[in-house]
């Protein structure tokens, strides 16, 4: 019989680290780091594991790196693209690569893997089990025209991505909102190793004259083989269209933009009180508009029909914020930290 036990991720947006016992093998789903100042999971509490299998590389999902000897330093298994895009001061030694379609062997046991349409390189996990399979989403998102996401087989438990909660909007009137907010001039601050690519094609295709951070550059040639002028702190004007790295204005070339006077900045990621974003938004120095990169409440419901699940596990979100997707799900809504699946 295989045991779920939810380390940190259930109840709120916070970081990623579920443990699957199967076989007599302990497996570690994500590593991932508080995104509050000085908040970080639980990480004596679990003990050693066999495995680690991470998503994808954004902090709340592999922020906890620098602690794999507390879990006995076991093997990581990624796609090249999440461990290109791990921190080298935190990236483990002992690598062991996955596709991003298909099925791999973890230590005796088929883990099925899809594209999660979230992150470059990030999947999402399935693995087989007594009562009927489980599935592991990571993030995900069907709405990226960069980054796709596959189809989930069927599993009798989902644990899915439900960072929105009861959001439903389209990310493509979402885009026009972005578009008509950003004209003349504003900084569009994103995480790297995420929606930048998409951000900068949105608004290429809207016209705009468009530049990019170096980083953001690099990952738009890559998804779209085409190239975009980049833009430094130097080079930068308040009436250009900047999209960069960090996400709440926290590093990167917005960090450095902040610190200069005529510039407006539009962010569109989770807000942790604790970042620069935070202030600028409550004051209306700088204005917050969605852009979906989790799935839709209707996407959430779609799946769990489609994967035919028995038990659906809402991941980082507080529930009683999101009546509609607790009624969508009814009795398949499951809320336990620790299940057998």
């Amino acid at each position: 019989m295989a045991r779920l036990t939810a380390i940190s991720g259930l109840n709120r947006k916070s970081a990623a680290l579920f443990l699957v016992e199967i076989g007599g093998r302990r497996i570690l789903f994500d590593f991932g780091d508080g995104l509050e100042p000085g908040e970080h999971p639980d990480i004596a509490s679990i003990g050693k594991v066999d495995a680690l299998c991470l998503s994808h590389a954004h902090e709340d999902h592999i922020g906890s790196l620098m602690r794999l000897g507390d879990v006995g330093m076991p093997p990581v298994f990624a796609t090249r693209r999440c461990f290109d895009d791990s921190p080298a001061s935190i990236a483990p030694a002992d690598r062991c690569e996955i596709p991003q379609q298909g099925q791999f062997d973890l230590l005796g046991i088929p883990i099925t893997v899809g594209r999660s349409g979230h992150a470059p390189g990030g999947v999402w996990f399935h693995l087989p089990t007594d009562l009927g399979g489980f599935i592991y989403s990571g993030d995900v998102s069907a709405e990226s025209n960069s980054m796709p996401m596959d189809p989930m087989p069927p599993a009798a438990t989902l644990l899915i991505d439900a960072s929105y909660g009861d959001r439903d909007s389209l990310l493509s009137d979402q885009k026009q909102q972005m578009i008509a907010q950003a004209k003349g001039g504003a900084v569009v601050c994103c995480p790297p190793a995420g929606r930048g690519a998409d951000m900068v094609d949105t608004f290429r295709q809207a016209g705009y004259d468009v530049k990019a951070e170096a980083i953001i550059a690099r990952e738009y040639q890559t998804a779209m083989g085409q190239a975009v002028p980049v833009v430094n702190v130097q080079s930068a004007r308040p009436d250009d269209v900047i999209v960069t790295t960090g996400s709440n204005g926290e590093e990167g070339l917005s960090a450095a933009l902040l610190q200069r006077e005529g510039f407006r900045f539009l962010f569109s990621s989770h807000v942790p009180k604790g970042c620069p974003a935070y202030p600028l938004i409550a004051s209306k120095r700088a204005q917050w508009l969605p852009w979906n990169v989790h799935p839709r409440l209707r996407d959430i419901l779609i799946w769990a029909d489609q994967c035919r699940a028995d038990r659906v596990i809402p991941a980082f979100l507080d529930v009683t914020t999101a009546p509609k997707l607790m009624s969508g799900l009814g009795s398949r809504l499951a809320l336990e930290r620790e299940m057998e699946i």
